[in-house]
């Protein structure tokens, strides 16, 4: 195959891809939890049950960067910025709330998946160098989240037994 058609068949799949509405349904779900602060406002929800909540939408993600763009780092990185939003977003006493407005988890995964479906090149390289880097994180992340889970069901249910004895 000739360099043109390699090009054409290129332009088609980002065409495919950016056309697709999943794709769609991504900006969306990045404009309304990050632009709209509708993730910080769920984190509020006492119990870590809106950061949870929020954080289900990083699926689609997730599930994006390893079926259509077929980038197994990629779905790591996506995975480890949405586990580390969750995680800023369980720290107890509101504090997590207020990072929460700050730190733009969806922006930051819409961002990876445009880079890697454009071909951006320093986004594909700085993935890829910080891919198994991104794998030993989920797995720090996982046991954190669980550990402040743990914390704030367990506050929870000692401020519970305080106030209906």
């Amino acid at each position: 195959m000739n360099s043109k058609s390699l090009n054409k068949n290129k332009n088609k799949r980002i065409e495919r891809i950016k056309g697709s509405r999943v794709y769609a349904w991504m900006q969306n779900i990045q404009k309304y939890l990050d632009d709209y602060y509708l993730d910080a406002v769920a984190g509020l929800i006492p119990g870590g049950i809106g950061d949870i909540i929020s954080s289900l939408f990083a699926v689609i993600y997730a599930w994006f960067a390893a079926t259509k763009v077929r980038s197994l780092p990629l779905t790591l990185a996506i995975i480890n910025n949405s586990l580390r939003d969750v995680f800023l977003g369980l720290i107890p006493f509101y504090v997590g709330d207020i990072i929460d407005f700050f730190h733009r988890a969806n922006h930051q995964n819409m961002a990876l998946v445009q880079g890697f479906v454009d071909g951006d090149e320093k986004i594909i390289r700085e993935v890829n160098r910080k891919a198994w880097q991104s794998g030993i994180l989920i797995i720090i992340s996982i046991l954190l989240i669980a550990v402040l889970l743990w914390i704030a069901f367990s506050l929870t249910a000692y401020l519970w037994k305080l106030i209906m004895p």
